[in-house]
């Protein structure tokens, strides 16, 4: 898909601008340097080196809400963007057998280094038309339904399961309670602590609320490195403490909601490493660093016994939010 350059321009956060201000003058330069023949290559060549300078020193000291604005970028690889880049032969597989097929939720089946494995996750969309199609990425009670069907379909084959989460939250619209969303993802939580075979989730860009739970729970939490995962948006955080959304920078502070926080609170097992300026930068990049971890921790799995895997993807989730009193 192309990408209009004023449009980008338009959405760009801040923190972004001083980055695609410097790529477009060097962009200029090289033009005209062709265009005259001069031979400025040294020159040229340390723009590029101050270029990557000034995006290494922007991206390791990003503030949390900064993060979730970068993952929020149209141009951010989506569930089937890296689904095309890891998985061999792959099929989407539709519908919950309840007359619903969520674009929101996507799931199939494919196969990872020989693996046959079933993949489900959250599908946003490239573009404003596509976004509401797929409705933001907020899946119905008909995703949720749908995404355990697959999940059935995998335990029942023992095939393992591959999740990518990236939702803002489940849909919160007045249809969506009156089909049942709060029980839809109920549901999903306790079958998933059931299934006989793995489970490998991974946060691949905003994992918001309950909406990012549905398909949640797993042996190996994985998250890419400016991800975001958080009980509710900054935004909405800030709107029901202080009354003031505009205090979103000190709740993402508070909730966090990046991956470093959510490793030293033992909410997520791993960090994988994105290329600086993020997935979309080098999506192809990203989706290797991904699959080389997803094979690794999926060979681990399977070496597990059946009950010590479910054992210990349980005894994982009790152990999470406790504290001790002093």
């Amino acid at each position: 898909m192309t990408t209009n350059t004023n449009d980008r321009k338009i959405s760009l956060p801040d923190f972004l601008k001083p980055v695609n201000e410097l790529e477009s003058q060097i962009i200029h330069l090289t033009d005209i340097v062709k265009h005259h023949e001069i031979n400025i290559s040294e020159e040229l060549n340390k723009f590029q080196d101050d270029l990557k300078s000034l995006k290494k020193d922007i991206f390791t000291s990003l503030a949390p809400l900064q993060r979730l604005h970068l993952v929020r970028q149209a141009d951010r690889p989506t569930t089937l963007d890296y689904i095309g880049l890891i998985l061999d032969d792959w099929t989407e597989l539709h519908g919950d057998r309840g007359g619903a097929d969520d674009p929101a939720m996507v799931g199939g089946i494919g196969k990872l280094n020989g693996h046959s494995v079933v993949f489900i996750g959250h599908q946003r969309g490239k573009d404003t038309k596509d976004n509401v199609a797929r409705n933001f990425g907020m899946p119905s009670p008909g995703g949720y339904r749908k995404a355990l069907r697959l999940m059935r379909y995998a335990d029942h084959f023992n095939f393992p399961i591959l999740t990518f989460i990236d939702t803002p939250g489940a849909w919160a619209g007045i249809e969506a309670e009156r089909l049942g969303q709060g029980e839809a993802i109920a549901m999903n939580l306790r079958e998933m602590f059931s299934f006989k075979v793995p489970i490998i989730c991974t946060v691949i860009g905003e994992g918001g609320s309950g909406g990012a739970l549905g398909i949640g729970i797993g042996d190996q939490m994985l998250m890419l490195e400016y991800a975001v995962y958080t009980v509710a948006t900054p935004e909405a955080c800030a709107a029901i403490l202080w009354k003031n959304s505009q205090q979103s920078p000190e709740a993402a502070e508070a909730l966090k909601i990046t991956s470093s926080d959510l490793k030293v609170l033992n909410i997520i097992d791993e960090i994988v490493p994105e290329p600086v300026g993020g997935s979309q930068s080098n999506p192809s990049f990203a989706a290797h660093n991904l699959q080389v971890v997803l094979s690794r921790e999926l060979k681990k799995l399977l070496a597990m016994d059946e009950k010590e895997r479910i054992t210990k993807r349980y005894e994982k989730f009790r152990r999470m939010g406790t504290f001790y009193e002093y």
